[in-house]
C-alpha cells in the first residue's frame, strides 16, 4: 500500500450503481427514498442535507446532480494515514476532472462523473493502482 517514497499504491473498485449527489434543506425529514440501497450516504449540516444515492431513486423534483460513478479504494485506512485523497484528486484536478469524494470509517470512495470514469481509471494505472 505504500512505497519507499511516501506515495500508496490501491486496489480500486468500481461501483455498479449511476449515483446522484442531491441536496434538500437542512430541515428536510429523512428522504425514504434515499435509503435501502446497496450504497448511500447521508450528511445533515446546519446549513443542507445531502443525499448520495443511486440515480434512479431520486425523485424528479428533487434538487441534485446526477450521472456520477464511484470508486472505492480496497483498503482498511487507518487514521494516521496522511495525503490518501490528496494523491488520487491531485492528478484528476490537473486532468479536469471534478471529483465528490466521501469517507467511511474504514476507507474513502471518489466519485467522479461518468464521462471520465475511463480517463480516471488509465490515469489512476498510470500511477500504480490497481482496478
Amino acid at each position: 500500500m505504500n512505497d519507499r517514497e511516501g506515495t500508496y499504491s490501491f486496489t480500486v473498485s468500481v461501483l455498479p450503481e449511476v449515483l446522484a449527489v442531491c441536496r434538500l434543506t437542512a430541515d428536510a425529514p429523512w428522504p425514504a427514498w434515499a435509503v435501502g440501497h446497496s450504497f448511500f450516504s447521508c450528511t445533515r449540516t446546519p446549513d443542507e442535507f445531502s443525499i448520495v444515492c443511486p440515480e434512479a431513486a431520486v425523485p424528479p423534483a428533487t434538487r441534485s446532480e446526477t450521472g456520477w460513478r464511484a470508486l472505492k479504494i480496497e483498503a482498511v485506512l487507518d487514521f494516521s494515514m496522511t495525503g490518501i485523497v490528496s494523491s488520487l484528486t491531485t492528478p484528476l484536478a490537473a486532468a479536469g476532472i471534478s471529483v465528490f469524494v466521501l469517507s467511511t470509517f474504514d476507507t474513502d470512495y471518489v466519485l467522479v462523473k461518468a464521462a471520465h470514469l475511463e480517463q480516471t481509471m488509465r490515469l489512476w494505472r498510470e500511477l500504480g493502482h490497481f482496478i
